[in-house]
């Protein structure tokens, strides 16, 4: 006690520690509960607008209330804010190398546009060097066959080969037993009778007409020559009435008889005769012959 008089200044330090370790056991709330002293903790405090955000909202730290041993006054002891742990969102951002096809998709998927099927693959097969060459000289050979078929169209054979009982193609004139040469008078006077005869008939029926008179021209039963066989008295009707010297070979006519000297045959190699029953005034051929064909307007008999 004597230290303590002489020293003020001691005396004041320790009152200041006792201070300290009074304030230290009040702020301890075990401590306080070990001296007997009552601790109320207050709940919560919510407000009824923030009960919607309670979930998401952290909740707030109680604050703890102390009665003095003297009195029912509640003295607050520490005011604190404990937030509870809040979960973080951890955004994961993935890179990666995004190909046309995909933004195409993408961008389908926002817009709603349709994406277009895939075209097919189209596999283009490249000829060998050999079967070029083969296909090249095929292409040329059906070239010259159609045009010797159309320059022998135009220009019909000059020579005719006849078997004893037809008339023979240009291929067949190993076969033959005679020939006869076709001049331009022929030629000309076939197309006049087949114009003449058969202006309105189809195209089969003028190379039928040509037929005939070739027929004859073969038969050992009708003249030679085609001059011949048309002016014999009383075959051929456009001979008597004049009509053959009038008309004009149309370009059917002209076709039809290139055809029928080429070997194109519409009426067998015996069919000799023809006439149309509505316009012929006789009709011995008709009762007499045996009918073979009818083309058109025409019927044709052997």
């Amino acid at each position: 006690m004597l230290i303590f008089k002489q020293s003020r200044c001691i005396a004041l330090l320790v009152s200041v520690i006792l201070v300290s370790f009074s304030a230290i056991s009040l702020m301890n709330p075990e401590g306080s509960a070990a001296t007997g002293e009552n601790v109320i903790e207050m709940g919560k405090l919510k407000s009824a607008g923030h009960e919607s955000l309670e979930p998401s909202v952290p909740k707030a730290a109680s604050a703890v209330y102390r009665t003095s041993p003297s009195s029912s006054t509640m003295i607050p002891m520490l005011y604190t804010t404990a937030a509870e742990p809040v979960h973080t969102w951890a955004r994961m951002v993935s890179a990666g190398w995004l190909s046309p096809e995909k933004l195409q998709r993408q961008e389908a998927v926002k817009t709603g546009a349709v994406q277009p099927k895939p075209k097919a693959k189209v596999t283009v097969v490249k000829a060998t060097p050999s079967a070029a060459q083969a296909l090249k000289k095929a292409a040329k050979g059906t070239t010259s066959v159609n045009k010797v078929k159309a320059a022998t169209q135009q220009h019909p054979p000059a020579t005719l080969f006849f078997s004893r009982t037809k008339l023979l193609s240009q291929e067949q004139q190993a076969e033959a037993t005679w020939s006869y040469a076709v001049s331009e008078e022929d030629l000309l006077l076939l197309q006049k009778i087949v114009m003449a005869e058969a202006e309105g008939e189809p195209y089969q029926g003028k190379v039928a007409v040509a037929n005939v008179v070739l027929n004859r021209l073969r038969s050992a039963n009708f003249p030679d020559t085609i001059h011949d066989v048309i002016y014999q008295k009383s075959q051929f009707s456009p001979v008597a009435n004049g009509r053959l010297k009038r008309v004009k070979p149309n370009a059917d006519s002209i076709k039809a008889v290139n055809a029928a000297l080429m070997g194109v045959k519409e009426v067998t190699d015996d069919t000799y005769f023809f006439l149309s029953l509505t316009l012929a005034q006789d009709l011995t051929v008709h009762h007499s012959r045996t009918l073979l064909k009818t083309i058109g307007n025409h019927t044709f008999y052997k």
